[in-house]
């Protein structure tokens, strides 16, 4: 079964357009090569789109955009939640050291 390549989300082998997102596909293909997976369904399994891989990036960003750039093309559902935690993570971060810094400046602690 094919992936859409925009979403990572499983679409009908014909479909034109991913029906989650509304991406247009090319061919009704995937970016996953289907031919690999023939007869091997243990390594769909493996493509969960797990929470966890979410809280890795989250806690750890440098490692999800790892695991989203190792794993973009052969595990799309992984691959997006790693590399979203890891987005979420950068941003939080940042948001929090901006915080931290206007209370340190409030407060005086740069005179």
């Amino acid at each position: 079964m094919p992936y859409c390549r925009n979403c990572g989300q499983f679409i009908d082998s014909d479909a034109t357009f991913c029906p989650e997102c509304g991406s247009r596909q090319l061919s009704g293909t995937s970016n996953v090569d289907d031919s690999y997976y023939s007869g091997r369904s243990d390594l769909h399994q493996e493509d969960s789109g797990s929470i966890g891989w979410w809280f890795l990036g989250f806690f750890i960003p440098l490692i999800g955009l790892i695991l989203y750039l190792i794993w973009k093309d052969s595990k799309p559902l992984s691959a997006k939640r790693a590399g979203t935690g890891a987005l979420v993570g950068f941003i939080v971060n940042i948001i929090s050291e901006i915080i931290l810094f206007i209370l340190q400046v409030s407060m005086g602690l740069f005179s």
